[in-house]
């Protein structure tokens, strides 16, 4: 058996897609668009990569993107700037671009911003919102897996998840989303024992842990539906989690690095931007 190959490019394209219609049609019903102010400190590449990469998605939606860059500024400055974003009632979803430069303090700064214009979903009140099954901005990327899952028609409920990794980016609301949608789920990470015996169970396994080739094929379940996340640069090429041609093998859908849940990463971005502008604009919290 060799698992179909989803192809994250494809359903971001169509998701895309479709937030370009909803965008076209909120503008048409309350005269304005939604609009995203990214921040970005630093000289990181992977970084400038990525914010040109939301850009480009935001016009192709339609949505108003605006950058701050800056090679370098304080944390007080920084703060100021945030919380002047976001008291605008123009500013619809505010997202500092991680990481930021060593020794600056990134809790402080992305508290500043408020959960409503929290985009990215990343602040401790979306994911406590999360956690209590409340609406929330979610996450992009674990948010991308689900809405992966929905389109291939994989069944959560009742099936068993083994989610690698416990970062709050990523494994922690990745876990609550999966739970929310009546999986059981199991976390694994660096500390965890015997890490193929939890692997082995799962009918859903999502590898997160930026460590390449992590999941061998003995690790994985006949038929299991096995989505990775890792993205870890290994002699100038992206690499995931996941030795992905000897897994293929045994999944019965398998997602590439690249191609696989890279880009609904961005495409989420986009969903996220248009619901803070129609939750702010309709006066829904």
């Amino acid at each position: 058996m060799t698992g179909r190959i989803i192809d994250g490019k494809a359903i971001a394209r169509e998701i895309r897609e479709g937030v370009a219609r909803d965008v076209a049609s909120f503008s048409s019903k309350h005269g304005k668009v939604p609009r995203i102010d990214v921040i970005l400190v630093g000289d990181d590449p992977a970084s400038h990569t990525y914010v040109g990469m939301k850009e480009k998605a935001a016009a192709e939606a339609g949505i108003k993107s605006v950058k701050h860059e800056y090679p370098s500024i304080k944390d007080d400055e920084l703060i100021a700037l945030v919380k002047n974003l976001d008291s605008d009632p123009g500013v619809n979803g505010i997202l500092v671009q991680l990481p930021l430069p060593r020794g600056m303090d990134e809790e402080s700064i992305l508290s500043s911003i408020s959960p409503a214009k929290d985009v990215d979903g990343i602040l401790a009140e979306n994911l406590g919102r999360l956690c209590r099954g409340r609406p929330a901005m979610r996450s992009c990327t674990p948010l991308g897996v689900m809405k992966m899952l929905e389109h291939e028609g994989v069944e959560t409920e009742g099936k068993h998840a083994v989610v690698i990794g416990r970062s709050n980016l990523m494994g922690k609301p990745m876990a609550l989303m999966l739970l929310n949608a009546n999986a059981t789920v199991t976390i694994c990470h660096s500390r965890t024992k015997d890490l193929a015996s939890h692997t082995r169970t799962a009918d859903i396994l999502i590898a997160a842990a930026g460590a390449p080739g992590l999941v061998k094929a003995d690790m994985v379940k006949d038929g299991a539906v096995v989505i990775d996340v890792g993205t870890t640069k290994v002699d100038g090429k992206l690499r995931g989690d996941v030795d992905f041609d000897a897994v293929k093998e045994k999944a019965s859908m398998i997602t590439p690095v690249p191609g696989g849940v890279g880009p609904m990463t961005i495409a989420m971005l986009m969903h996220n931007t248009l619901q803070a502008a129609i939750n702010q604009t309709e006066g829904i919290s």
